[in-house]
């Protein structure tokens, strides 16, 4: 079957040419090619010399053209000639070289001829010199060359191709996709090469992976196609690279990671530790691992560790109790199987078995991977799909806390160490987060403790005084301060009310806190003054926080000391106050502490005009009091500036927000403070608050039994009689030969030791207090008599009959108290007989 031969032919790059010699040697016909080769027509050539056309040498003498024995003899005499013939394009005077084949022929009458085929030689040396390019790149090329045809099966592979797919080079022709390559991944890459095919765009980096015979990791290799054409255009097939990027792509893989991992560790510094709560930070932890890191995550802790042990048993060989504080899973929520198949819920103790790996993790302080197991009954069906878990020792300060368990599902990329280093990283950041919150606990809870063992229980009772209080720390985080109220009753039902304010917060305020309290309680029990107990008070804390409570001082400019070290300088403020029931009046003085606020019935509550005084601390300046009486009914705030001052307003807003919140004073006193509460801004975190109201009642009509007795023996008597007369008005006969008795012996000693007119009260609320005055300075004092003295027994016999007894100074002389409980049905009155046999 003949057909035109399709441009673009191999005839077409080489120029072959063709032209025959007559029996006379000269031309007689001369092909098209020819005319293109040597620039002369088919006219110009046919009857010519050949040499002629060839261009003759330079001297123009025919014999002497290297070719003219060939083209003149050869071939006419029946031999074959092949040689390099120089040639001169006629027209454009380029030279060229030829090489010309020379064949004998016959014509139609028997005659010698000759058939010429002519070659451009430099034409020809090109064509070989770029097929030995070609076969260099394809052949040694480390890129895997190869070539599919139009049927999409190979034609061709190079050594490169032949040793990354593992086969050798003959193997591969004539093969499809599917022969070498698995079968997603080869219609992957045939639909590409069709592609290709079909519109002649090249297609780049085509992943395809799979295995390679003697090899048992998967390979990956890059692969781009583009078409190929004829020298007409015409597509003849597809050519392809192959690059093998396995290693790439797991540096790419591997790069990706320590970018993952940088970024969880990034993350986790932001993250980790913002609070000083335990399970928060816990949770934290895991918010950061699942799912960036794993897909299970679960923290333990050791039970002890969180109650406040330094060593619980079992510490050491991880067999202590834990407690689940955290857990966080991708998957379901159900939790990771504990120490047995029964899953571990938040919040849920146990322990781990002592040859588990959890366990040994708790020993050593080393990681541990523990494979997927098969799942079993109770677990929640996550044995099945847990492919390995990390059991990560949670160490901090060279102690183990607990342990914290990572766990990747079934499918997962497995744990690497990469990924058990960062597991260690994430661990050991939340266990020092986890260890400070711990020691802060510890701390706190001591401090808050120690706190609120110093300040007065929840409903303290005075007589003649209804007293409500409130506390509120700043926030969790500050609730240690040195913000303090107290309750103190004094001798005769008299009231001290406290509040003061220690500047700054924590375990050092609360303790100073608690020096100064004690003090004040001290002092209030001397029968001080307001003004002489500021004093004392300030003295004290301008010694406190210097060793052995020496003040380490310098003399200042004007003679004052004040402290070397300010930073150990305690400064407070404090407002005392003392409510007498009897005569209605109270003395306040105040150490640069807010004012009390008074509410009258039917007035608006004002500021009480109290000189400020001092903080406390800062020693050198005198304290004032003020004296005022104050109606039945009416109601006493002290407070801290917590409650009136924030950022969000100033002070004098506080306070008139303060007193318009008192402007009912009448409604019941608990109900009065949470008004004040829910009426002013007390969340503002800022400041503890301290809160105590005291709404004033008084004594009772007809409680007091006041008399002056002279100077004289006979008024001993008098006494009694009065005491009993008293008592019987009062219903308290069961009291009546105690306090007989014991009115006999102090105004007896009134008489003996004191001076002037002798004056005897008696005051009736929730106890019976008696009260001797008299107008000597001289304090009496308690001894022990020996068995032959006659005398001495006195204050000895006052101290066994009565509930309390003491004296103090009052502005002209002294008085001694003593106080009975009142009899309540199951409590006898004390036997006056067997308190005197007992003396001797």
């Amino acid at each position: 079957m003949w057909q035109n031969s399709p441009p673009g032919s191999l005839y077409d790059h080489i120029r072959v040419a063709s032209f025959s010699l007559g029996p006379d040697g000269r031309i007689d016909q001369w092909s098209e090619r020819a005319a293109e080769l040597f620039g002369i027509g088919a006219r110009q050539a046919v009857g010519r010399d050949p040499l002629e056309i060839l261009a003759p040498v330079a001297d123009g003498r025919r014999g002497r053209h290297p070719a003219a024995p060939f083209l003149t003899e050869g071939g006419l005499d029946g031999r074959a000639w092949t040689g390099l013939v120089p040639y001169q394009r006629d027209g454009d005077r380029q030279e060229g070289l030829a090489e010309i084949y020379v064949m004998p022929s016959e014509n139609g009458r028997g005659d010698r001829a000759a058939l010429c085929v002519a070659v451009d030689v430099r034409a020809l040396r090109g064509i070989e010199t770029d097929i030995a390019a070609s076969e260099a790149v394809f052949g040694q090329s480390p890129l895997g060359f190869f070539f599919f045809g139009t049927d999409l099966r190979l034609l061709r592979v190079n050594e490169s191709f032949a040793q990354t797919f593992g086969r050798p080079s003959a193997w591969h022709r004539g093969r499809t996709p599917h022969d070498f390559l698995p079968r997603t991944e080869a219609d992957r890459l045939t639909a590409a090469l069709r592609q290709v095919l079909d519109t002649g765009k090249p297609v780049a980096d085509v992943q395809l992976v799979g295995p390679v015979p003697g090899h048992n990791e998967r390979r990956r290799w890059s692969v781009s196609l583009y078409r190929l054409h004829s020298g007409s255009g015409r597509p003849i097939g597809v050519a392809a690279i192959a690059t093998d990027v396995t290693g790439r792509r797991r540096a790419e893989r591997e790069a990706a990671g320590v970018r993952r991992n940088l970024a969880l560790l990034n993350e986790a510094g932001a993250r980790i530790g913002n609070s000083l709560d335990l399970e928060k930070t816990a949770r934290e932890l895991l918010d950061v691992a699942v799912p960036q890191f794993c897909d299970l995550a679960s923290v333990d802790l050791y039970q002890g560790l969180l109650v406040g042990d330094e060593a619980p048993p079992g510490l050491a060989d991880g067999s202590a109790e834990l407690r689940r504080v955290a857990y966080s899973s991708a998957v379901s929520g159900a939790p990771v199987t504990g120490s047995g198949p029964k899953p571990v819920q938040v919040g849920e103790v146990h322990r781990y078995a002592f040859h588990s790996p959890c366990a040994q993790a708790l020993r050593t302080a080393h990681v541990q991977v523990v494979p997927g197991r098969e799942s079993e009954d109770g677990d929640g069906g996550l044995g099945a799909v847990v492919q390995s878990t990390l059991a990560v020792p949670m160490v901090a300060r060279d102690a183990v806390l607990g342990i914290a368990q990572f766990s990747r599902t079934k499918g997962s990329e497995p744990f690497g160490e990469r990924d058990t280093a960062l597991a260690v990283e994430l661990a050991a950041r939340a266990a020092v987060c986890i260890d400070n919150a711990r020691l802060y606990r510890r701390e706190h809870e001591r401090a808050l403790i120690l706190q609120r063992s110093l300040l007065p229980p929840g409903d303290p009772e005075a007589a003649g005084v209804e007293i409500a209080c409130r506390y509120l720390p700043g926030n969790a985080a500050t609730e240690v301060g040195g913000d303090w109220f107290d309750v103190i009753e004094l001798p005769g039902h008299r009231t001290a009310l406290v509040v003061g304010d220690v500047m700054g917060r924590g375990l050092r305020a609360a303790v100073a806190m608690g020096e100064l309290r004690t003090a004040v309680r001290t002092l209030a029990m001397l029968d001080l003054e307001p003004a002489e107990v500021l004093s004392a008070l300030d003295e004290i804390a301008h010694g406190l926080g210097r060793p052995g409570g020496k003040q380490s001082a310098s003399r200042g400019v004007r003679g004052s000391v004040r402290p070397a070290d300010l930073s150990e300088v305690y400064l407070a403020t404090c407002v005392y106050a003392v409510y007498d029931p009897v005569t209605r009046r109270c003395t306040v003085a105040n150490a640069g502490h807010l004012p009390p606020v008074l509410v009258e019935a039917g007035e608006p509550a004002m500021l009480l005009e109290v000189p400020p005084g001092m903080p406390l601390g800062v020693g050198g300046e005198p304290f004032e009091e003020t004296e005022i009486e104050l109606p039945d009914g009416a109601l006493l705030a002290l407070y801290t500036d917590g409650l009136v001052e924030s950022r969000d307003h100033p002070l004098d807003e506080g306070l008139h927000a303060f007193r318009e919140a008192l402007s009912d004073p009448e409604r019941p006193l608990e109900d009065v403070c949470d008004h004040v509460l829910s009426a002013l801004d007390t969340h503002h975190g800022e400041d503890d608050i301290a809160l105590l109201m005291a709404r004033l009642r008084g004594l009772r009509p007809g409680c007091v039994g006041d008399w002056t007795l002279p100077p004289e023996p006979r008024s001993v008597a008098r006494a009694r009689e009065l005491a009993r007369r008293q008592l019987e008005g009062w219903e308290l006969g069961d009291l009546v030969d105690t306090t007989e008795l014991l009115v006999s012996e102090l105004v007896t000693n009134a008489l003996r030791y004191g001076e002037g007119e002798i004056r005897l009260r008696l005051l009736l609320d929730r106890t019976l207090v008696c009260e001797v005055w008299d107008s000597g300075h001289v304090q009496p004092r308690r001894r022990r008599a020996r068995d032959t003295d006659e005398g001495g027994r006195g204050l000895q016999l006052v101290g066994l009959l009565s509930a309390a007894w003491g004296s103090r100074r009052i502005p002209h002389g002294k008085t001694v108290w003593f106080e009975l409980g009142l009899p309540d049905g199951d409590s006898p009155a004390p036997d006056a007989v067997e308190a005197l046999l007992s003396l001797y």
